[in-house]
């Protein structure tokens, strides 16, 4: 069944920002503080048995300068600078292998994969740890670490290490500087629609059923998936609730769409009782910069699957020719 608003009503959608008092000098902070770390990516060649691809094990400095694993694909034949796919993960989830990413550099593209700090997951592995423990008590998961300030929450340094992903991509001989494109589902689609806030020369957003984003709206209507963990915290820690919504709101993805100017594609889906469909719609609605949205009126959490793919090889193929 249909998990939210009726469909006319998502359409006009757009609900009041909740941006906290000093959003950009949060954020601007947090990117000084990174960056003065030294960057050192590391593209290591590995044999991983795809003839036609350039593999390669990626390492970079992210938040803290804590050290971030990922992958970088390119074709063999390239000629000449690439655009790049900057590729974020979905929930509970790593890097997994080079061949699990084979799209982007079929269509001609290069790829970096980001690795998810402290996330892996028996069918999806991943490589980097996150150094940073919980400042408070919380449930398993990542969502209520780090809950009670804005400066110790987990997306802090998801988001930061996204941010010098983007870098890292744009500093590889191999990359057209000025073509990259970020991208993700889920928990990936968050980071990407985080990405054209705080990275905005990005030339471009693959943004398909984006977590993380109109939160507050999002943990009163499902109990399902990574929101439950904040509703179970909250039945517990009666008396935190507004400061951890406050610290959310640091992170909220309608805070970054108003200040986005990449072209975007978003999808969303109209039974996802993971990430409600009205929260995909106000982030769609309230997005700066040109932007399409495809709409599943059948699907779950897994949205378009493949036809969201092939919707977004073509988005790119019209955005660079």
């Amino acid at each position: 069944m249909f998990t939210d608003l009726p469909l006319d009503e998502l359409h006009s959608y757009r609900p009041p920002l909740p941006e906290p008092d000093g959003f950009d000098a949060f954020w601007k902070r947090t990117l000084a503080e990174a960056r003065a770390h030294d960057l050192d990516a590391r593209f290591q060649e590995t044999d991983a048995g795809l003839t036609l691809l350039h593999s390669y094990d990626v390492e970079f400095s992210g938040f803290g300068g804590h050290r971030i694993r990922g992958w970088f694909l390119i074709p063999r034949q390239a000629a000449g600078p690439l655009p790049c796919v900057v590729q974020y993960l979905g929930y509970g989830g790593g890097r997994l292998l080079p061949h699990d990413w084979l799209l982007w550099p079929s269509a001609g593209y290069a790829t970096l994969v980001m690795d998810t700090r402290g996330q892996s997951g028996p069918d999806r592995p991943g490589d980097t740890p996150d150094p940073v423990g919980s400042s408070n008590p919380g449930v398993p998961g990542k969502m209520t670490q780090g809950l009670l300030n804005p400066d110790d929450y987990y997306y802090r340094r998801l988001f930061t290490d996204a941010v010098r992903a983007v870098e890292a991509a744009r500093g590889h001989p191999s990359v057209d500087a000025a073509r990259i494109v970020v991208a993700g589902r889920s928990q990936g689609g968050s980071a990407a629609l985080a990405m054209t806030g705080l990275a905005p020369d990005v030339a471009g957003a693959l943004i398909d059923v984006p977590f993380l984003t109109h939160v507050r709206r999002a943990i009163d209507i499902t109990d399902a998936g990574p929101y439950g963990e904040l509703s179970r915290y909250f039945a517990g820690e009666r008396t935190h609730i507004e400061t951890a919504l406050r610290t959310l709101d640091h992170f909220d993805g309608l805070n970054f769409a108003v200040r986005a100017s990449a072209p975007a594609l978003f999808g969303t889906a109209l039974r996802d009782d993971v990430v409600p469909p009205s929260t995909g719609f106000a982030a769609f609605h309230h997005y700066a910069g040109e932007k399409e949205l495809k709409v599943w009126r059948y699907n779950g959490h897994e949205g378009g699957g493949g036809q969201q793919r092939v919707a977004e090889v073509a988005f790119l193929r019209g955005l660079f020719g």
